[in-house]
């Protein structure tokens, strides 16, 4: 079963939607946020990102950054960009980007399932940013930003989201980067019967926010037997065929300062790697494939059959290669998460972005990666094991401060 519980968002009312929304906290850095809420009381970035409200240069995980979180959330409530629904609902959030549209439900998911692997995890936390989330969690009392889940989709519930959206929604806006966001709240019928049909899902999964959801069980671990509802966490659950990934590149700088010529070799010592007309013609249309640009052109590389472990379900995806076969050998990177000679950048930036990180000098060649495909991540996610560091990136990204569940 699992377990999506109605609960009563703080959420703004309809005039502000708009002004309130904002990007997650971790997709922009501290100088983007505080440029992004300049001249807007409303922006709940000065919840997610507190540190925009105090002295430049200020460390983002000083006593005083968290306290100011809390603070401006209670500020935003008693001005009036939040609001507490009376009564607990389930919520349809859709976004629409491009041609790409998904609808998720909003509602509460359970630790206790997160515990014991009805939710399931794909990604390893951080413990810095793992314990960032659980004393921001902990010092707002409140979630403030949801879980991203996902489900093996369901008719039954299809069918239940198709009734609601066909409603006029309470939200209706596009945000400055061209993706349109709705917000449906639910009946009380509408909110029990999705809520009861969810109980027949066997599993649900992490597609985004491992850290969130890591955070929220410690703090409910924390708090446990004072009353207080952080038995749950704030969560929006799409259907597994609505999920839109994109690419997960990679910039890695060659610590040996090797010249295009003596990295391309080596490369081809372990890829069939071919020069490709441009970035367009590199870009994977399969997987176990690569775009590769260095020394100012593309090229096309394929990965040798049986150079990997087709049988095993993390061994074998594309990521993993390209650390397997590129990063670790080639580069000599042995820990992503912490070589400061490698870098991650979202497909959502475009193959330019992976050009200039290249031509300005500070990196030494980009990597161009499939995106790693939903049924990937429901086979690591089954057999109970991780993917490496940055494998998915989810578009659109949703947006912080439409639904707060406070605690």
């Amino acid at each position: 079963m699992a377990i999506v519980r109605p609960f009563s968002a703080y959420r703004p009312p309809q005039a502000l939607a708009s002004d309130v929304a904002s990007p997650p906290y971790d997709v922009i850095n501290t100088a983007e946020a505080r440029a992004l809420a300049e001249g807007n009381p409303h922006s709940f970035l000065h919840v997610t990102r507190p540190e925009i409200d105090l002295p430049e240069g200020i460390d983002e995980h000083a006593d005083e950054v968290y306290a100011r979180g809390a603070d401006n959330l209670t500020q935003l409530i008693a001005h009036g960009s939040l609001t507490q629904d009376p009564e607990p609902h389930l919520y349809l959030y859709a976004q629409k980007m491009g041609n790409h549209r998904q609808i998720g439900v909003v509602g509460c998911a359970s630790v206790d399932e997160y515990e014991r692997e009805i939710i399931k995890k794909h990604e390893k936390t951080r413990p810095d940013k793992e314990d960032d989330r659980t004393r921001h969690i902990d010092e707002l009392s409140a979630h403030d930003e949801p879980v991203f889940l996902t489900y093996r989709a369901d008719e039954g519930i299809d069918r239940l989201v198709a009734e609601a959206v066909a409603g006029m929604p309470i939200y209706d806006f596009t945000t400055p980067d061209g993706v349109e966001h709705r917000l449906w709240v639910l009946g009380r019928e509408l909110s029990a019967a999705l809520e009861a049909r969810f109980l027949e899902i066997p599993t649900l999964y992490v597609a985004d926010g491992h850290h969130r959801s890591a955070a929220a069980a410690r703090v409910h671990r924390k708090l446990r037997g004072d009353g207080r509802e952080h038995d749950v966490f704030l969560a929006v659950v799409f259907p597994h065929d609505q999920m839109q990934i994109l690419p997960y590149n990679r910039v890695v700088r060659d610590r040996e300062g090797r010249g295009p010529e003596a990295l391309l070799a080596a490369l081809q010592e372990r890829l069939d790697v071919t020069p490709a007309d441009s970035g367009e013609a590199a870009a994977p249309t399969g997987p176990k494939s690569f775009g590769i640009y260095l020394g100012g052109r593309w090229y096309a590389a394929k990965v040798r059959a049986g150079s990997y472990d087709a049988a095993d379900p993390v061994a074998s995806l594309d990521c993993s290669i390209c650390q397997d076969q590129i990063l670790g050998p080639v580069f000599g990177v042995e820990d992503p998460r912490r070589d400061k000679h490698v870098d991650f950048v979202g497909g959502i930036r475009g193959i330019k972005e992976l050009q200039r990180r290249v031509d300005s000098g500070e990196m030494s060649l980009a990597v161009h990666l499939y995106p790693t495909q939903i049924e990937e991540l429901f086979a690591v996610s089954d057999a109970s094991l991780l993917m490496p560091p940055k494998s998915t990136w989810f578009e659109p990204k949703l947006r912080s401060g439409l639904f707060v569940h406070a605690f």
